[in-house]
């Protein structure tokens, strides 16, 4: 077996965090392929972006955060989000020659000698002093159970599956999930499907009025605060609400975005409730979120009692040389921009032996 292949830092992950954490190395003297290695496990560019289905265009993105050192310029919104951030990304990596290795699967990272992390994979392990993780959470799409779910004879699919609208047509669909995806999956159906319905475990909460940087900064201490603690952190929505954009009145006032809460149980030929109401689907579609990909670093032991990993900034409390990007409160795109320039800042410091900043 080769020897591990010595770098500084070693950055899991070419989605939006991945290179701007990327950028930033780069920006601050470190040579790509000798000082710092970026790991993708994508087939080509674009992150998680470049599986979203062809009918979320980039007019119907809200937030997308340049990168650092190059603006997201004249983009059509009429076209698939995947395409245009796919060919944003693409340049992006040329024009600061980043070097993405792709597709590299990370399977493990463990503790190797003289205080180096090893990143294995299966083209080889890196030998790493600090470690920069930003996988994100696309790969874990998160299936909740209920009662039943197995005899349901109808399609079950997640949003991680949904390729758009057109094959729904004729067929009653039953929406799972109060955040952005479920919104706009049913708004997108209702013309296609013979009927949708709209489940959530909570009530939907929609947000008047412009969303302001102070509006903001509270929304990302609440999540943040949960990653103190220790705690999996909760989506930034879950805490800001839905925009009350011209769709979604529209969806409201039309009746396709008429929720119900949840139901006790699924059955072969839909769900129901404990009432004893029940509602006939054909396909259940679960809009219900992911989960950060974080497997590969359980050999590290860095999760706590509470069973998320507990944070300073984007440094793992249990192990200062681990940061987390794309978790909890910098999951958004400009939060990503800006814990990919903190934790490059971290990381210096701790090469240097200097003491890192609380």
């Amino acid at each position: 077996m080769n020897a591990a292949r010595e770098v500084e830092v070693v950055v899991i992950g070419a989605g939006q965090a991945g290179l701007s954490a990327a950028y930033h190395l780069r920006r601050t003297g470190f040579e790509p392929d000798r000082d710092f290695v970026v790991l993708d496990h994508s087939p080509g560019p674009g992150g998680a972006w470049q599986f979203r289905w062809p009918s979320l265009t980039f007019g119907k993105v809200h937030g997308m955060h340049a990168l650092p050192g190059m603006e997201l310029t004249d983009a059509d919104p009429a076209r698939p989000s995947s395409e245009v951030v796919r060919e944003y990304f693409d340049r992006y990596e040329r024009a600061f020659g980043l070097r993405v290795r792709r597709p590299v699967d990370v399977r493990a990272v463990r503790e190797g000698t003289a205080g180096r992390l090893l990143v294995e994979t299966p083209d080889g392990t890196w030998a790493a002093r600090a470690l920069i993780n930003a996988t994100g959470t696309w790969d874990r799409p998160f299936w909740p159970r209920y009662p039943g779910q197995e005899t349901f004879r109808g399609r079950q699919l997640h949003t991680a599956q949904y390729a758009g609208p057109e094959e729904f047509a004729g067929r009653r669909v039953m929406v799972v999930g109060g955040g952005a995806s479920g919104t706009q999956h049913l708004l997108e159906l209702a013309p296609y499907a013979a009927a949708t319905t709209w489940v959530t475990r909570r009530p939907p909460v929609f947000r008047e009025g412009p969303f302001d940087q102070d509006a903001g900064r509270a929304a990302v201490a609440l999540v943040e605060e949960r990653v103190r603690q220790g705690l999996p952190p909760r989506s930034v929505v879950s805490v800001t609400g839905l925009p009350l954009n011209d769709a979604i009145r529209r969806g409201l006032a039309e009746g396709v975005l008429d929720r119900r809460p949840m139901f006790d149980r699924v059955v072969p030929d839909g769900v129901e409730w404990r009432d004893g109401r029940k509602v006939v689907a054909d396909v259940i579609l679960w809009a219900t979120g992911f989960r950060a990909a974080l497997d590969h670093l359980a050999p590290l032991r860095l999760r706590e009692p509470g069973g998320g990993i507990r944070l300073e900034g984007t440094r793992a409390v249990a192990d200062p040389r681990v940061h987390l990007l794309g978790y909890g409160p910098s999951a958004s795109t400009i939060g990503a921009n800006r814990a990919g320039r903190a934790a490059v800042r971290d990381i210096r410091r701790l090469l240097a032996g200097e003491p890192v900043a609380a």
